[in-house]
């Protein structure tokens, strides 16, 4: 199904009929494409009650690495994708008093799952979506017709600036019950939880996830050991630590290799991690015992694994 904005809503039935395996608020789905040899994760926005059907959307981004463009090409009526799921790495508080849901764009879609939850459980929750321009404003119909329309607040980047996101109007007051809820492009992302943050909010409140990131993977060559395997390895200036454990024969499962999935999370036993992903908290990065090794190096001379 067409919608706004270059994004397409996609609808994934068991092909051999029967019910959806259940899901959770926030959950996603990875999607695997053959022609590409790549699996990319996409955020389901149907409602976690749906037995049906997994729903998500998909922006046609040309700047990709080509996933979103091989979906919109193969996405068809009667095509058979494989998928592996639903998995969920942006669990939803439902014990908070106040939710505050941002959306930035494509990151409306894990919202719309988590607003969907709220209401049928009588939750107190706002939906703040922003998009540069109502024409291209996605879900925006079903946003406006749905059961609790009263709580979407629309912000258009090119009407009266009034009308845009005001942290500093829009975000309550902060408390242990209030939660905040953030998707949507890096700058968008990182704007609410700096300022969110600077307000008061306790980090462990401000859930966030990254859909992409800009990771640097370059840095000084070290070593590798492989302690339960017996191996030990150099990772390039230019290399991974995925990539030179997949030549030296060691399987570690990699999905999103930007170190926003977390599917690649490796115990490290000794070292210094140079963590460059977007999964971890920082509790877990200063705790220093697991990395994601897509994408994140290290500080010192050598790595130890327990792999």
């Amino acid at each position: 199904m067409d919608d706004r904005g270059g994004i397409s809503r996609i609808r994934f039935v068991p092909e051999n009929g029967g019910d959806i395996l259940p899901f959770a608020a926030g959950a996603h789905l990875d999607l695997y494409l053959p022609d590409l040899d790549m699996w990319r994760q996409y955020s389901l926005c149907s409602d976690p009650a749906e037995t049906g059907f997994y729903e998500i959307g998909v922006l046609k981004d040309p700047n990709s690495r080509g996933g979103s463009l091989k979906v919109h090409e193969t996405a068809v009526e009667g095509a058979v994708f494989t998928v592996e799921g639903p998995r969920n790495h942006f669990p939803l508080d439902e014990t908070a008093q106040t939710t505050v849901l941002l959306g930035g764009g494509i990151g409306i879609t894990p919202m719309i799952a988590m607003a969907k939850r709220l209401h049928a459980i009588g939750k107190d929750f706002t939906l703040h979506y922003c998009t540069r321009s109502a024409d291209v404003t996605a879900f925006r119909d079903a946003l406006e017709s749905c059961g609790f329309a009263d709580k979407v607040v629309f912000h258009f980047d090119d009407q009266d600036p009034a009308q845009r996101l005001d942290l500093t109007r829009d975000l309550p007051a902060p408390s242990a019950a209030t939660h905040l809820y953030v998707c949507g492009p890096q700058g968008f992302m990182d704007w609410v939880i700096e300022t969110a943050e600077a307000a008061g909010h306790a980090s462990a409140n401000v859930h966030r996830e990254y859909f992409s990131a800009d990771v640097d993977l370059s840095g000084d060559s070290f070593e590798v050991e492989c302690r339960e395997s017996g191996v030990t390895l150099t990772v390039g200036s230019d290399d991974t630590i995925a990539k030179a454990l997949a030549r030296a024969g060691i399987k570690v499962e990699v999905k999103c290799e930007e170190g926003v999935c977390g599917t690649c999370l490796t115990d490290v036993l000794e070292g210094e991690i140079d963590h460059r992903d977007q999964f971890l908290t920082e509790e877990e990065r200063e705790d220093g015992d697991v990395m994601c090794v897509c994408c994140s190096r290290a500080k010192g001379p050598k790595l130890v694994l327990d792999i």
